[in-house]
């Protein structure tokens, strides 16, 4: 199933909340599923990434192409079980897992500093692919503008456990941007921005002018994670 160029991004263009399903920050993949579930009526766009930052994770380059490949499949399933068929759903880091399942659903490919270039993926995805850059930096936002990327991660915003955040955080930890510096990189940018990183119900609010976020653990460690996702949106919709 090839999706639709147009309404894929007619549907990029109304995100405002994009999940980074990372199963680690969840007891475990089944739960991590279910919570999904629960908060893709509120959810734009879905990122998958079959480990969390700092932890150990799979070994080897086709071991870890297998595990993004059958967890986007899972998530796929999930998400058409669940009645939402159309939540694009992006891949992390893997161009070839993202082009061997766009004919099953997969929206496209989601790019670190130092994954494949944007332009690589491109070239591999084709014109109607979703392409996302992470940037860490305004001038990283205004480069990224300039080539192929359809949105942009934005961070770190807020500290996290996962970036090395906490009781003795490490000199080398990225500097944070904060909600500020989100809100001109998003004014600056060509595209769709998601801050990232450290974002939850109770700094949300910092980010209602950017009006889209990117999160994990708020969604995917909550209880009730469709009564945080629906809180999360309606704070990003003022």
């Amino acid at each position: 199933m090839l999706r639709d160029p147009t309404a894929l991004r007619q549907r990029l263009a109304e995100a405002r909340l994009l999940l980074v399903f990372t199963p680690a920050l969840a007891p475990d993949d089944d739960t991590a599923l279910a919570r999904l579930a629960a908060a893709a009526p509120w959810l734009g766009l879905v990122q998958v990434r079959p480990k969390a930052l700092g932890r150990a994770g799979a070994v080897g380059d086709v071991t870890e192409a297998r595990a993004a490949r059958d967890l986007a499949r899972r998530v796929l399933a999930t998400l058409a079980e669940a009645g939402y068929p159309e939540l694009p759903v992006m891949v992390n880091d893997r161009v070839d897992v993202a082009a061997l399942l766009l004919e099953e659903g997969v929206a496209g490919v989601h790019l670190g500093a130092d994954d494949a270039p944007p332009a690589l993926a491109r070239a591999l995805l084709g014109p109607d692919a979703l392409i996302g850059v992470s940037t860490h930096s305004l001038d990283d936002v205004l480069a990224a503008s300039e080539g192929p990327a359809d949105l942009l991660g934005f961070g770190p915003t807020f500290a996290t456990a996962t970036k090395g955040y906490g009781d003795g955080a490490p000199a080398t930890a990225p500097r944070l941007l904060g909600p500020e510096t989100a809100w001109i990189a998003a004014s600056a940018a060509a595209v769709p921005l998601f801050p990232i990183g450290g974002i939850d119900l109770a700094n949300i609010d910092e980010l209602a002018e950017v009006g889209r976020a990117a999160v994990g653990s708020a969604l995917l460690s909550a209880p009730d994670p469709a009564r945080a996702a629906r809180a999360l949106f309606e704070a990003l919709s003022h």
